[in-house]
């Protein structure tokens, strides 16, 4: 894969991680396009959260986000489309500009995959945790291996999806570059949702 791409971007009020699932339901035209143009090409599109500005009204959107790639359609009870995709590389938005029909485009420039790295004994509980998530959770991650629990990043994005954590925190913890300072910071937050469960 090049570096540097052209996506389109689909602003939400929601963090993907690499490996994260995404369902969405597809309604206005723009997107309806982006999807059938993404399908055609066998390309991905671009997720990145959305930021309130100062001005009333006015949003904007963060600067690193994650490709998405659609796995899967249907169309949903209501007669709108159903898509589900799944996180991919990170990318950072390089520039954007807005077509005449509303889809936003972005020349990103994709971020280096983090490397291997063996889940430390001292975040075990981590490892645990998320394969408790994934018991609950049969089916949504069909992918899933033993092994990826001894991964570093997967057990951290992967806990990063699933915990209820605010969007600032989730993008915090996708912009971190090294898999082990994530996994610290997961760790300190815990407690903070074991209260909540003792409540």
């Amino acid at each position: 894969m090049s570096d540097h791409a052209e996506l389109p971007l689909f602003p939400l009020n929601t963090v993907l991680v690499p490996g994260g699932h995404l369902p969405l339901r597809i309604f206005e035209r723009r997107y309806l396009d982006m999807v059938r143009w993404c399908s055609s090409e066998g390309q991905p599109f671009g997720v990145v959260l959305v930021v309130q500005t100062e001005e009333p009204g006015q949003a904007a959107h963060v600067r690193i986000g994650s490709a998405a790639h659609i796995t899967d359609f249907n169309t949903l009870e209501d007669g709108l489309l159903g898509i589900t995709a799944q996180g991919g590389q990170k990318f950072q938005v390089l520039s954007t500009r807005g077509r005449d029909d509303g889809l936003l485009f972005a020349d990103v420039r994709y971020l280096e995959p983090e490397p291997p790295t063996a889940l430390p004994p001292e975040f075990g509980l981590l490892g645990d945790i998320t394969r408790g998530f994934l018991e609950r959770l049969d089916g949504q991650f069909p992918d899933a291996v033993p092994e990826q629990l001894d991964d570093a990043s997967w057990v951290g994005f992967r806990l990063t999806e699933l915990l209820p954590l605010d969007n600032a925190e989730k993008q915090a913890l996708l912009e971190l570059t090294d898999p082990l300072t994530r996994l610290q910071v997961l760790l300190e937050v815990l407690p903070r949702f074991q209260a909540e469960d003792d409540e």
